[in-house]
């Protein structure tokens, strides 16, 4: 039987991340389903449809095109989300400031009173609490 299976993926594309996450929303859109939502199982179903005809595609350089169009959104998005955790991270010790004049972020130790900050990139001078 193993052999068969093995036969049958020759040449077929087979999982990537894509197929991983299609299959991980599904799994979820399922379970949402349970709850009473008739279109989560909708959902469910389509993206359940999509990776198995991912995964059973013999056109295995548009799957591959597919999948590094999602790794690049994929990482576009961890790079957003690790920029706000840094950000919220800090707002423990400092306080951030854009300059009124040309936008950049400032970062400003708290508990200093009301202080002069000037902008590196402009030099620009404002006054802020920190």
């Amino acid at each position: 039987m193993r052999e068969k299976i093995q036969r049958f993926m020759c040449g077929r594309y087979g999982m990537d991340r894509l197929n991983q996450i299609l299959m991980f929303c599904a799994f979820v859109c399922l379970l949402f389903s349970f709850f009473g939502s008739g279109f989560s199982y909708i959902i469910a179903t389509v993206a359940m449809i999509y990776a198995y005809f991912r995964m059973f595609s013999k056109n295995i350089t548009q799957r591959s095109q597919e999948n590094e169009r999602y790794l690049k959104q994929e990482l576009k998005m961890r790079g957003l989300l690790g920029k706000w955790k840094k950000t919220l991270g800090q707002r423990k010790n400092y306080h951030i400031y854009k300059c009124p004049n040309c936008g950049q972020k400032l970062r400003v130790p708290r508990g200093r009173g009301k202080i002069a900050i000037s902008c590196r990139k402009c030099g620009n001078e404002f006054m802020k609490k920190s």
